[in-house]
């Protein structure tokens, strides 16, 4: 689900995957919006923000973290 920031209070923070190159791959997720998990590109975090179900967000880490993405 694709939308802009919501207007809560939304703290950021960066994820531990970076893409190994000092950072400039990496996404910042957001934590304190009921409901969904809000995710951006820390290279633009006044750019589009992507909202995800905690249930999805939850299956994405999962794949990730068992290398079958």
């Amino acid at each position: 689900m694709r939308g802009a920031t919501p207007d809560l209070n939304v703290q950021w923070r960066k994820s531990s995957y970076n893409g190994g190159n000092d950072g400039d791959a990496c996404v910042e997720v957001g934590a304190g919006v009921p409901g969904v998990v809000p995710v951006r590109d820390s290279k633009d975090p006044a750019g589009p923000v992507l909202t995800f179900a905690p249930a999805a967000w939850a299956d994405f880490l999962t794949a990730v973290r068992e290398g079958t993405l």
